[in-house]
């Protein structure tokens, strides 16, 4: 089965994005291809590198991009939620005259039609968080 995971919730605000991750392992290990990962609203934090969560803690954003690496997974973030929270790839940080960028390793910016496509490609489309 094709699937597309989007994530509603920031890594450190509920519990959406690790059961989102713990999901993602699952359906990879269980044969299902994985089309697309879309971070919309407050999801989008998940793509910070900036993020430094104490040693003992699970580090959300490296997570994701190591199992994006692992399974060549296409990360993509809302450009517009990504812009309201602050969350820029070196380009977009550029064009809006910003001196740094902090969008990690693995994740990429792009608009809501990432989102449509990915419903229209895949058999499921399940979404974590409000």
């Amino acid at each position: 089965m094709k699937l597309s995971i989007q994530i509603n919730e920031g890594p450190y605000q509920h519990q959406a994005s690790d059961t989102a991750y713990q999901f993602a392992k699952a359906a990879i290990a269980a044969g299902h291809e994985i089309f697309r990962i879309f971070f919309y609203h407050d999801g989008v934090n998940n793509a910070t590198r900036l993020a430094v969560p104490p040693r003992d803690d699970r580090d959300v954003s490296a997570q994701w991009t190591a199992l994006s690496k692992e399974h060549d997974l296409d990360l993509v973030v809302c450009i517009a939620a990504a812009q309201r929270r602050g969350v820029m790839d070196a380009a977009e940080a550029k064009r809006q005259g910003l001196d740094a960028d902090n969008l990690a390793e693995g994740f990429r910016i792009s608009g809501l039609g990432q989102l449509i496509e990915a419903g229209i490609q895949s058999d499921r489309l399940v979404v974590f968080g409000a």
